[in-house]
């Protein structure tokens, strides 16, 4: 089905992410985190009917909702209506068994060529922070237990993609290799996409090194190299990131994103 609609970046950049989704996954999102909020939906509703989608503490299904309300912290007590279970902290570590078939979405202050990035701060001193983040959060364990997960940034700029990070909040692929995550024992697979404003990049599978997939409509590969404090890999031939379709389109903006946060 083609689109009829001209998508916006963000839709773009949520529908990688729901590509990426299985049917029967556990699938978790942050707070305050709309593009991979409205992935994660968009995946559920289309062909993640037993997904195990985790709101808000919750563990919901919401396959059946007319719309799914916006949520942006994620101890919002009114997302308990669509709960089959809510969780307190020691629950969550109970429940790291699901993770192994998990997915997770993180965001991040600085990325690396190999994944590795930090939430913590900006500035060479811990006590003297340029500019103080979120934390670390559930990303440490989150990014160790999963299957799998995405990180996915709201700009593309050389404050982001940087040399080394200041400090380092959730493991990538350490100094590179494909076994930099096992031979530390870590169970889960790593980092597989990084989505931005401008493309969608992996990581090379012997090296894993950071690599250009795919360029979002109208940005040229100068685009990304200008805007990236490293040396990418960049394949031959680089295609445009595949837009939603009609229907994911139409789902996204009736059922997901009815306040137009991707708009």
């Amino acid at each position: 089905m083609q689109t009829t609609a001209v998508a916006t970046t963000k839709e773009i950049m949520a529908t990688v992410l729901a590509r990426d989704l299985n049917d029967g996954e556990w699938v978790e999102v942050g707070a305050n985190l709309p593009v991979p909020r409205a992935g994660v939906l968009l995946a559920h509703l289309l062909w993640g009917a037993n997904m195990k989608v985790m709101i808000a503490m919750t563990k919901a299904n919401v396959f059946n909702e007319p719309v799914i309300e916006e949520f942006q912290l994620i101890t919002d007590h009114r997302a308990t209506r669509w709960a089959e279970a809510y969780y307190i902290h020691n629950d969550l570590v109970e429940n790291m068994k699901f993770r192994h078939k998990g997915v997770f979405f993180a965001g991040a202050l600085q990325i690396d060529q190999y994944g590795n990035s930090n939430l913590i701060g900006i500035g060479k001193d811990y006590k003297a922070l340029k500019f103080r983040g979120p934390g670390a959060i559930g990303v440490c364990n989150a990014t160790v237990m999963n299957s799998r997960f995405h990180l996915v940034v709201n700009a593309h700029d050389k404050r982001i993609f940087v040399p080394k990070c200041d400090f380092v909040s959730a493991l990538g692929w350490g100094s590179g290799g494909a076994d930099a995550r096992t031979k530390l024992g870590l169970p889960g697979g790593g980092p597989r996409y990084v989505v931005t404003p401008l493309c969608v990049m992996d990581f090379e599978d012997n090296t894993k090194r950071m690599r250009l997939k795919s360029l979002h409509p109208g940005v040229k590969v100068d685009d990304v190299v200008q805007n990236t404090g490293f040396e990418l890999v960049i394949p031959a031939s680089v295609p445009v990131t595949e837009a939603p379709t009609a229907e994911q389109l139409h789902v996204m903006r009736t059922r997901i994103d009815v306040g137009g946060a991707l708009r």
